[in-house]
């Protein structure tokens, strides 16, 4: 690979997604390799510009990464960075929305959402369980990241504000108090086995398939 190549297309990716891919590759080491079996594959739901699935992808080169967005538009985007990052594990974008059945997989060994949860209407993370569950295994893992209240709790000023920001744009956006995810993942059939401080005043939810 062109090392070249890479850097010019990480230019394009947000500051946010280049500090957050490391902490968030750690935390995917931890809670999610241990449960994958050799060459899993493991879906991203939401994969935005692609640049954390093509983290992830270079960095665990012995499992498969599936990143997805929910238009042909935003897979599109996607594909030139992917590219870029010239790993052979890597797999091509597909349209998936968690709402629209049936999702385009039948199977995974384990599912990252990263910042959907809450720039989406309480019915995707609802959808986000339901599909997860029916594509994983028993005891697979789903991992989210993103800010989130704790029993009510903002956390810091600076996620409220977002929270305002989210809300004035749709009212059916916002975060998601971390009570709130775990019940819809429980009735899902996951159990929640981790909830992880992360840079930023985000955090990262982990969840077991039962």
């Amino acid at each position: 690979m062109n090392s070249n190549t890479w850097e010019t297309a990480k230019a394009n990716v947000s500051p946010s997604a280049l500090r957050n891919a490391a902490p968030i590759l750690a935390m995917v080491t931890d809670h999610l390799v241990p449960t994958l079996p050799k060459n899993g594959l493991v879906l991203e739901i939401a994969s935005g510009a692609g640049y954390h699935a093509a983290v992830f992808a270079r960095a665990l080169p012995q499992y498969r990464w599936q990143p997805t967005e929910a238009t042909a538009q935003g897979c599109s985007a996607m594909v030139p960075l992917l590219a870029a990052a010239d790993a052979a594990n890597l797999i091509s974008p597909v349209v998936l929305d968690v709402v629209t059945q049936p999702w385009p997989l039948t199977r995974a060994d384990a599912v990252v959402c990263i910042n959907m949860i809450h720039i989406s209407p309480w019915d995707a993370t609802l959808a986000l369980f339901a599909g997860a569950a029916r594509l994983l295994p028993a005891a697979g893992v789903l991992l989210t990241y993103g800010p989130y209240l704790i029993a009510g709790d903002f956390q810091a000023e600076s996620n409220r504000a977002f929270d305002q920001s989210l809300r004035s744009r749709n009212p059916a956006w916002g975060l998601r108090d971390t009570a709130d995810v775990a019940a819809a993942a429980r009735a899902a059939g996951f159990t929640p086995t981790a909830t992880q401080p992360m840079p930023a005043n985000n955090h990262i939810l982990v969840f077991k398939r039962d």
